[in-house]
């Protein structure tokens, strides 16, 4: 029962307390650079998603296999080897998207989130609990790239997932689909974020 209670506390803590984007600030390349859309922002969300899932798991199984010296060097060889699946399979179904990401799809690799879990959870825990960890650090990761894109773009271009929500004649702010706009956008859904989450 405290071992339930401790894994549902420690997912929530990477979608709420943790969350990597809007407190913990990890993944800032990826967070900032392809956040111009809705859509883009999810795809890669969910990318790095797989990515953190995955590698936790294998992590977790051979963690006593791996010698200490060469543990880093190891991780982010099950680190990529995920990521190039994930590249394949958007370039070959997705194509769009795998577009749209660019080189941020091989930069999931140096992503601090995936491999700070590795190193600081999955290395030292059971594979249910790196399971639960890497769930919630992605799931929220996720929401937070979605939100961001969703707010980008719907100040900067007034669509919403590609959909045209206001006419093309009407003024939208173009800067929040360019980088400076990612900066604004961030810094105000972070500060929005904390203060919601530590008031309730």
């Amino acid at each position: 029962m405290a071992e339930r209670l401790s894994q549902k506390q420690n997912f929530l803590k990477g979608i709420i307390t943790d969350n990597p984007v809007f407190v913990m600030l990890l993944g800032m390349c990826p967070t900032l650079g392809v956040t111009s859309s809705g859509f883009n922002g999810l795809g890669m969300g969910l990318a790095t998603l797989f990515v953190l899932l995955m590698s936790n798991i294998v992590v977790s199984l051979v963690k006593s296999q791996i010698p200490a010296k060469v543990r880093i060097p190891a991780f982010i060889i099950i680190i990529a080897s995920f990521v190039t699946i994930v590249e394949m399979v958007l370039e070959a179904f997705i194509p769009f998207l795998y577009e749209q990401l660019g080189i941020f799809i091989p930069l999931i690799v140096v992503n601090c989130l995936i491999l700070g879990r590795a190193e600081a959870f999955a290395s030292k825990n059971n594979l249910l609990s790196s399971i639960v960890d890497a769930l919630g650090m992605g799931i929220g990761f996720t929401i937070a790239l979605t939100v961001l894109g969703i707010a980008r773009e719907l100040l900067g271009n007034g669509s919403l997932f590609d959909i045209r929500l206001v006419s093309e004649d009407a003024s939208t702010l173009i800067l929040f689909i360019l980088p400076p706009g990612a900066f604004i956008a961030l810094a105000y859904l972070s500060l929005a974020f904390n203060k919601i989450t530590k008031t309730t």
